[in-house]
């Protein structure tokens, strides 16, 4: 067993066994957090975890947690903030969870909020943002909040909105000629055929690579949904029962990435690594945040997501901010997270994580925060790319369902592979996981 396979299996073992800790401590507090905060004996420490180690952000979370001790001197005595690495975060956190260790707030990724929304392990903060004065629950969109959503209640603040765009180095694509992507967007010919196409050739120009869609390197699949969004494809079904793989909306969309990469040479292939950032490819999918690893090192621009034959679709990723039922003061928690994400703090926040609150959704607003970027792109990759989003496959079995899928179409990424016999493959590994 490889360690990649270890750990995906460590996730799911230890959400399972937080459930039922989970459950138990949701329904001890439930009281307590519908309300105001109990005042403890003495003043209390919060930890969050997180998976940033960036300094700027982190001084930022201290400045915002030091007013609130300021204000709650009552409450809390400090609020510590626990970066975790990425790779592990998810991981380390159900363990912790497992072993009743858990942290007062975490963040979570959007592929497990239905496994932890459902689990029990998260208390509903909806009361506790309600009862905030000022806080404007109404200015939060409901399509942010879906997934985080369980009936009535509100299981994590989604922080994190960040929309999937396209990344284009324009000094590459004009040194081999080919048209310019923010051109063909105008001109409503921004396609994935048209990307696909300007790729191999600023590839065969550059002697670099193409098209990235960063972090997917033949494991994260869950990724190429921002391309196969364009097909109208999806791994499951909406109410996560059956197998769609073999559809065929998803049999295009994957025979386009598979022809892309061993036929055309656009995408690079197993095996390559590629940085955008570092200047080695003509374009990369990722999300709007990342724009803060661009220096003077080459010209770019940024632009929306292509059309597939389905038209375009805005594909977004998200991060949610939990409030752990096993925590020692998740009425505490609750409300520090009501003071973290009221409409000041989320505009400062927005210098990073794009909000789910609607009236800070402005190219004005996102551009005092974000100077990289012109208000025009803003409006274009940000604004109108969170409206009416999809983010990316998660499912309440997304651990056990992202290792099969990933070993199954491992088959997928050779030159001779049969896309339908692979995808069939995928589904009939999936499917028992999925009737669950």
């Amino acid at each position: 067993m490889t360690p990649h396979h270890h750990r995906r299996r460590g996730f799911a073992a230890g959400l399972a066994a937080a459930t039922a800790l989970g459950l138990t401590a949701c329904a001890a507090d439930e009281q307590q957090v519908a309300g105001e905060p109990g005042t403890p004996a003495e003043p209390v420490t919060l930890t969050m975890t997180v998976w940033t180690a960036d300094e700027s952000q982190l001084a930022l979370f201290d400045e915002i947690a030091d007013a609130y001790v300021a204000e709650n001197p009552d409450l809390v005595s400090d609020v510590e903030f626990e970066a975790i690495p990425f790779e592990d975060y998810t991981t380390s956190l159900t363990t912790r969870l497992a072993g009743g260790n858990p942290p007062d707030l975490a963040w979570i990724l959007e592929s497990y909020a239905p496994e932890f929304v459902r689990s029990g392990a998260l208390v509903d903060v909806r009361p506790a943002l309600e009862a905030t004065e000022g806080y404007e629950v109404d200015d939060l969109l409901d399509s942010s909040l879906a997934l985080w959503e369980d009936g009535d209640g509100l299981y994590a603040y989604p922080f994190s909105n960040s929309p999937f765009a396209m990344f284009v180095n324009t000094d590459q694509i004009a040194a081999a000629g080919q048209p310019s992507p923010a051109d063909l967007v105008a001109s409503g010919d921004w396609t994935y055929d048209a990307a696909r196409d300007i790729a191999a050739a600023t590839a065969a120009s550059s002697g670099k690579q193409g098209l990235v869609v960063r972090d997917f390197e033949y494991k994260v699949w869950e990724n190429l949904s921002t391309v196969w969004e364009g097909w109208g494809a999806a791994p499951w079904s909406e109410d996560g029962t059956q197998c769609t793989f073999t559809d065929p909306a998803m049999v295009d969309a994957m025979t386009w990435i598979h022809d892309a990469t061993f036929d055309d040479g656009a995408l690079p292939g197993p095996g390559t690594t590629a940085d955008f950032f570092a200047g080695d490819a003509a374009m990369t999918i990722t999300q709007i945040s990342r724009a803060s690893a661009l220096d003077e090192s080459f010209a770019w621009d940024v632009v929306p997501l292509p059309a597939g034959p389905e038209g375009r679709q805005n594909v977004i990723g998200q991060a949610g901010i939990g409030v752990f039922a096993q925590g020692e003061h998740p009425d505490v928690a609750a409300d520090f997270l009501a003071f973290f994400t009221n409409p000041e703090n989320a505009e400062k926040l927005a210098t990073y994580f794009p909000p789910p609150r609607e009236q800070l959704l402005t190219a004005e607003v996102l551009g005092a925060a974000n100077p990289l970027l012109s208000e025009e792109q803003l409006q274009a990759v940000v604004v109108e790319g969170i409206q009416d989003a999809v983010t990316k496959p998660a499912h309440p079995s997304f651990a056990r369902l992202q290792e099969a899928v990933r070993a199954e179409l491992d088959a997928l990424w050779t030159a001779d592979a049969d896309v339908e016999a692979v995808l069939a493959d995928v589904c009939a590994a999936i499917e028992p996981v999925l009737a669950d």
